[in-house]
């Protein structure tokens, strides 16, 4: 069972590693990679039909945690913990979540402070305490009841001097808005840079025939009287260009991969005599910060 600590409107994590708001995906993905046997089961969720409108989702199910990323920028933008039975929980050292501890309104209250009232839904039967940076939800059934939509601690009535214990906890950047989801994208953290370059934007160049490439802003931590800032600069990549032109302007690749297998040979004219011939592998550039994959042919072709 993971023991992880909770920093309201920053991350998630331990002292080996930590998941934080505004992170690139790949670097979750990286973070998980490096956690193999301790973080197990982890499934991708994303949209086949709107990939670009619908969150993209790393979820942990045997640790109750779901990693929520902005579909396009590909920012951490929301954490939640689900399964409250299968982690730990700890804020400012203090465990408010364990077998031997029930993260019950009471122990919130007590952990995390005194906060303005909650916010009860009798539609969906949730009452929820909304602090910056964190929000607990707690299932509220027939046996409990509270005055009004919009009730304090005191106004709940526990049958047999029991409370709800915490069913969602939902880390984000902000305040919340009661009523709405949390659709706030922090911008990325100095702290997740680790010397890697990003995109900010990229436009494809059209002409009226075809389209002749792109031209990317990108951005790292600048170095010298820059260091600790974010430095911003274009490149332009035009279909052509050699695979020395390209890594001229961007750096060297983080991957590259060479393919095995052409299940496309098969079109081309007079397949048969390409047999004999020694083979010669495409190959592709991966740049996973940047978001997109340079792919070079046989002859040095973008």
């Amino acid at each position: 069972m993971l023991t992880l600590d909770v920093v309201p409107e920053r991350s998630l994590g331990c002292e080996q590693w930590e998941f934080v708001l505004g992170m690139h995906f790949c670097q979750a993905v990286a973070i998980i990679q490096s956690q193999v046997g301790i973080i197990k089961g982890v499934q991708v969720v994303y949209s086949d039909k709107n990939p670009l409108d619908i969150d993209l989702i790393l979820d942990l199910p045997q640790d109750g945690i779901r990693f929520l990323f902005h579909p396009v920028f590909q920012r951490l933008k929301m954490i939640e913990i689900v399964n409250l039975k299968n982690i730990k929980l700890k804020y400012c050292g203090m465990l408010f979540n364990a077998p031997e501890v029930m993260p019950t309104i009471q122990q919130v209250e007590h952990t995390f402070g005194a906060t303005h009232p909650g916010v009860f839904d009798a539609e969906k039967q949730t009452f929820t305490l909304n602090f910056r940076g964190i929000s607990f939800c707690f299932n509220v059934d027939s046996k409990f009841q509270a005055c009004s939509a919009q009730c304090g601690l005191g106004s709940l009535q526990f049958a047999s001097g029991t409370s709800p214990n915490v069913s969602r906890v939902i880390i984000f950047s902000g305040n919340p808005v009661p009523g709405q989801d949390i659709l706030n994208v922090p911008s990325h953290p100095m702290s997740c840079y680790k010397g890697l370059t990003y995109l900010e934007r990229l436009e494809v160049q059209r002409n009226h025939k075809s389209t002749n490439g792109f031209i990317i802003q990108l951005y790292l931590e600048g170095s010298g009287s820059n260091r600790g800032r974010k430095v911003s600069y274009n490149r332009e990549i035009n279909f052509g260009m050699t695979c020395q032109d390209v890594t001229s302007m961007l750096g060297a690749p983080s991957q590259v991969f060479y393919k095995s297998e052409d299940k496309m040979k098969i079109h081309s004219p007079n397949v048969h005599r390409h047999i004999s011939v020694p083979r010669r592998s495409d190959y592709f550039f991966n740049y996973f910060t940047l978001g997109f994959v340079s792919i070079y042919y046989k002859l040095n072709k973008f």
